[in-house]
């Protein structure tokens, strides 16, 4: 038998060849290169003004803030006239090397990577046109030009553009120093420049890696501080759905049992009542298996159910009597008739006044509490109010993350009532809500 072997071979121009790393190395430096410094070289961009919401702007008086916006042009504009002194001591044409040297530093104001260009046309022509024949090829006047033309368009860009101005940089004055122009004869100042103005774009450079990392840091901290707020929301959903589901399932577990025993306490109950509390009793147990179902996804697994019901209004007493322990002095107010309410607005309203007591002994340590109970024909209303914390005091008050705050409203917002929580005018704080309950069919407004 014969064993044939077939060669697959890739024809010429079918598929793109390989490339080695340094070749894609390369050719992406050379699209950095054409990105930064020749697409759009001369786009308009002007310099912004500077934010009145500043570290240090936003300290001065009104009337200086408005000039303290226009810092960076005033700084620009200042290093253009810096520029003039050399040529306006020298005996080179005045007029002209002054606009050879100042137009540049000017245009980063408005084109910046072109007022680089132009710095770098500008600079031949003044070192052939300067008096001054032992700087070569940089000129006094052009030395300031390039190295402020450096370092404004470092800021204003991104450190891959100030690397390619500073390779550009050198490498004319490679070609400057090979022969070209008196360099040979009277010495060159193309070092001082190289070396100066890689130290002004290293500190540029620094500094945009640290401006970029703070900017990252603080989104990151928006992003974690907005999902620890959800999380926070979440688990407090968790936890009301807990509480709800274990209120529920005992009132319909009592139903059920009630029911199911409701014809043994009358004697020749008649057929027709037996079935209606056979209905309740079906109706209710698949009422609370139907709730377990749906609210147990809720559950922890660690959560253990309470074996006694969720507290009422009725146990509020009691947990006065616990914060008083605690150190903090509490009175209670009951206005109006007071009435059963519906399960879910008694625990509710609970878990707010407990959860206010507990933010008054983190916060106000030493402070005293007032609690206000208003039974009304349209719901209930609750204010919690607490005083300043005496000064000094030994024990100081802990920070929060306004968790309770947001787990106070989320039960409102669940009840469909209002809150509101704030400070007061004496320093204390007030939290201040109604929980609306709707009105039995036979009760009169």
């Amino acid at each position: 038998m014969t064993e044939t072997t077939h060669l697959h071979t890739t024809p010429p121009g079918d598929g793109a060849p390989s490339r080695s790393p340094e070749y894609r190395m390369a050719a992406g430096s050379l699209r950095g290169l054409r990105q930064d410094l020749f697409h759009d070289a001369f786009a308009y961009r002007p310099l912004p003004r500077r934010s009145p919401d500043g570290r240090f702007v936003r300290r001065l008086p009104p009337r200086l803030r408005e000039y303290a916006t226009w810092t960076p042009h005033a700084l620009i504009t200042a290093a253009a006239l810096f520029t003039l002194m050399p040529a306006a001591a020298s005996d080179s044409p005045v007029l002209f090397m002054a606009l050879l040297t100042a137009v540049p530093v000017l245009a980063t104001m408005v084109r910046p990577v072109g007022a680089f260009w132009l710095s770098m046309a500008a600079t031949p022509v003044t070192g052939v046109l300067g008096s001054d024949v032992g700087d070569w090829p940089w000129q006094a006047g052009s030395f300031l030009c390039h190295l402020t033309v450096l370092t404004v368009v470092a800021i204003r860009t991104r450190p891959r553009t100030a690397g390619w101005m500073w390779a550009l940089t050198a490498l004319y004055a490679l070609i400057a120093d090979a022969g070209v122009g008196p360099s040979h004869m009277y010495g060159t100042d193309s070092a001082p420049m190289l070396i100066l103005s890689a130290l002004i774009l290293l500190c540029v450079t620094v500094w945009h890696t640290r401006k970029d990392a703070v900017q990252e840091v603080t989104a990151q901290q928006t992003v974690t501080a907005h999902e620890r707020s959800r999380r926070t929301l979440l688990e407090e959903r968790t936890t009301i759905a807990r509480e709800l589901h274990d209120v529920v399932a005992h009132h319909m577990s009592v139903v059920a049992i009630q029911a199911e025993a409701a014809p043994y306490r009358v004697e020749n109950p008649p057929p027709e009542l037996e079935k209606a509390f056979v209905t309740i009793r079906e109706n209710a147990v698949a009422a609370l298996t139907e709730l377990r179902r749906v609210l147990g996804v809720v559950r922890a697994e660690d959560y253990e159910a309470p074996d006694a019901p969720q507290p009422t209004l009725a146990d509020l007493d009691a947990l006065l009597a616990n914060v008083r322990e605690a150190g903090l002095a509490v009175d209670k107010v009951v206005t109006g008739a007071v009435r059963e309410l519906p399960p879910g607005v008694e625990l509710s309203a609970y878990r707010i006044v407990q959860e206010a007591l507990s933010n008054a002994l983190r916060h106000a340590p030493g402070a005293s509490a007032r609690v206000e109970i208003g039974y009304v024909l349209g719901g209930l209303g609750l204010r919690v109010v607490n005083g300043a914390p005496p000064e000094p005091s030994l024990v100081k008050p802990s920070p929060g993350a306004g968790h309770g705050i947001t787990g106070m409203r989320e039960r409102v917002t669940m009840l469909n009532g209002e809150m509101t929580a704030g400070r007061t005018d004496d320093g204390g704080y007030e939290v201040a809500v109604f929980l609306p309950v709707a009105l039995p069919d036979g009760d009169e407004a």
